[in-house]
């Protein structure tokens, strides 16, 4: 039972604080670099702002996911058109997210993926269909940069946008992907992360299917790789059990495409029905991102804007501090996002940083006219 004090006391709840969490894709970040590890603190940062915008990267864990509706679910490159201020977002109740197959997934493998999406409508209710298989296999490839992020390439990107089309046509307002991607059960690389040592190798392109697919069509989408299961690893990292609790990735996707924003060309802004609400850049109050990964177009035209940056220590492959990138004022560090949420929390309710800091320093005083020495 609330104490009655509790129920009768006035309290004012400032407004939301739109704000902004990147954890970039596929440079294995401590906490993000995996399945949905960076979930607990997204939807802590959710609950200090109030608004949270990030990109699927950051929560989806594969048969694992949390949803929240303080959390906007935007793709990666929707996100930087969002923050260079070309898309605004508009919340939505429920996407009919369109199911985009790779016709290079063998039939027991396709028929997990289908079984997936088939639960996801029975226990979750959520609005999806059609589903389109594409007219020859995707043909993914793998590669590694040389600062060891990952990326990849895409065989027949035609065969995407065609099958991507077909979904739109159909009435399809979001679109899940499906590809097959190679797989190397014995690689030295896949041991390394999923002890906890390494980069997750699919990111980077899953990242290059998303990108082509919103860039073109203009649709919220997200992608999930289909791969065969692994044999059980005693040694598993903690952070990479959620993605082998199942046959696929895809239930994350699909319950993160159910509620992602509509994405709105500002130049068409004029023809919304009134009263439509649209979030934009301009209402971003702070952005988050890991201290060595600040080198993205979103976190680059935040800074342009003059949005609060919050860095958080975050080690990666990437060592694009704010020092390689001579910002020498305007940001906030913290040493974790539990850290950055005290942070978020005093933007939100106008509580200057210093006053939290010991020692205080004392206030400073200008000249009044050239001639007048300071006190």
């Amino acid at each position: 039972m609330i104490p009655s004090f509790l129920l009768s006391a006035s309290v004012s709840i400032p407004p939301p604080l739109p704000t902004l969490l990147v954890v970039p894709t596929g440079i294995g970040c401590e906490i993000g670099g995996y399945a949905g590890d960076a979930l607990p603190s997204a939807r802590l940062l959710a609950a200090a702002s109030g608004c949270l915008i990030t990109h699927p990267n950051v929560i989806n864990g594969a048969a694992l996911y949390w949803s929240d509706p303080r959390i906007q679910y935007v793709e990666g490159y929707s996100l930087d058109r969002f923050a260079a201020g070309e898309l605004g977002l508009r919340p939505v109740r429920q996407q009919r997210i369109g199911l985009l197959l790779d016709a290079g997934i063998e039939p027991e493998l396709r028929q997990r993926q289908w079984q997936v999406a088939e639960g996801c409508r029975a226990s979750l209710g959520l609005n999806l269909g059609p589903v389109v298989t594409t007219d020859v296999p995707l043909e993914v490839r793998l590669r590694e940069g040389s600062s060891g992020a990952s990326w990849g390439e895409l065989g027949q990107p035609d065969a995407l946008l065609r099958a991507g089309e077909q979904l739109r046509d159909a009435g399809a307002s979001a679109i899940a992907v499906v590809a097959r991607f190679p797989e190397d059960p014995q690689s030295e690389a896949l041991r390394a992360y999923r002890q906890g040592s390494g980069v997750d190798a699919l990111a980077g392109a899953e990242a290059v299917i998303s990108h082509l697919l919103v860039r073109e069509l203009g649709l919220p989408c997200a992608h999930a790789p289909a791969l065969s299961p692994l044999p059980c690893d005693p040694l598993l990292d903690p952070r990479a059990a959620g993605e082998e609790l199942g046959y696929t990735f895809l239930a994350c996707v699909l319950v993160g495409l159910s509620r992602a924003p509509d994405l709105v060309p500002l130049t068409i802004e004029e023809a919304l029905p009134a009263g439509a609400e649209l979030l934009h850049a301009e209402q971003l109050g702070a952005v988050v991102a890991p201290e060595g990964a600040l080198g993205g177009e979103a976190v680059l035209a935040c800074l342009e804007r003059g949005v609060p940056l919050i860095t958080v220590t975050n080690p990666s492959v990437l060592k694009v501090t704010p020092e390689a990138l001579g910002i020498t004022s305007g940001v906030q560090r913290a040493s974790s996002y539990a850290e950055a949420a005290g942070l978020l929390l005093a933007l939100r309710e106008g509580i200057a940083k210093d006053s939290l800091q010991r020692p205080l320093d004392r206030l400073s005083e200008i000249s009044s006219s050239p001639d007048t020495p300071m006190s």
